[in-house]
């Protein structure tokens, strides 16, 4: 029997790939997406050409009447969810602590934090067993010192929250666990203000290379699948070794 799995923030970048890699599986994928019509369309056609069925809903995650809608959206399309990609997060400018305004650091909060912990409230209402990905960040234990402490800081909670849902939701044989990305080369950096980030930071890593979307989807597939079936409270490092 096919999965049902919601990606957030899956028209572009990970989400995109996961959603692929959740279509050549022959499963069910429900996208949602922020502002990008035309990308997240395209994905919708690029999973079905894969083998699988697929919408796509733009919802504020911010928001949780839209964090409600794109939950209850997937149930009613496909009857029920196997599984949950909690991946829409956003980047602010290159910026120190110092110099950032209380405007960005709330975007960055209320999209990461806030968001990521309702798209996990919702899917640990919602499910009666299966997988939740929680899409966090090298940099929760690097911090992005002169770049993106914000940012940093955000997915330290979306770590803390791995863990202690992993335990509260382990009775009903939900599993929860993370990916933590080092340098991906997806547009993030672009609206970061620093297109040329992936391949400058990339080329001094061990692996001497950013990695890609498609390695990061890989091991959310793992974690989605039932090849994935004793591990909770884990956390997946695809970082190139950094």
């Amino acid at each position: 029997m096919a999965k049902t799995i919601l990606i957030t923030g899956g028209s572009r970048g990970i989400g995109s790939a996961s959603a692929l890699l959740c279509g050549a599986q022959g499963w069910n994928v429900a996208i949602n997406y922020a502002h990008n019509t035309d990308a997240a369309n395209a994905t919708v056609a690029a999973v079905e050409a894969a083998g699988g069925k697929a919408f796509a809903a733009q919802g504020d995650i911010r928001d949780e009447a839209s964090v409600i809608a794109l939950f209850d959206r997937t149930v009613e399309v496909f009857g029920g969810i196997d599984g949950v990609v909690n991946n829409a997060g956003i980047v602010a400018p290159k910026s120190t602590l110092a110099e950032m305004d209380i405007e960005r650091m709330r975007r960055v909060f209320d999209t990461n934090i806030l968001g990521a912990y309702l798209v996990a409230r919702e899917a640990a209402r919602r499910m009666t067993g299966g997988s939740i990905v929680n899409v966090s960040s090298a940099a929760a234990r690097l911090g992005s010192a002169n770049e993106y402490v914000d940012y940093a800081g955000s997915k330290g909670a979306v770590d803390t929250m791995t863990t202690g849902l992993a335990a509260e939701l382990a009775p009903k044989r939900i599993r929860v666990n993370a990916v933590r990305p080092g340098v991906i080369a997806t547009d993030i950096h672009a609206s970061g203000g620093q297109p040329d980030r992936a391949e400058r930071i990339g080329s001094k890593l061990p692996l001497g290379r950013a990695g890609t979307a498609e390695e990061v989807a890989e091991a959310i597939i793992w974690l989605l699948s039932d090849k994935a079936s004793y591990v909770t409270g884990a956390f997946v490092d695809v970082s190139g070794g950094r």
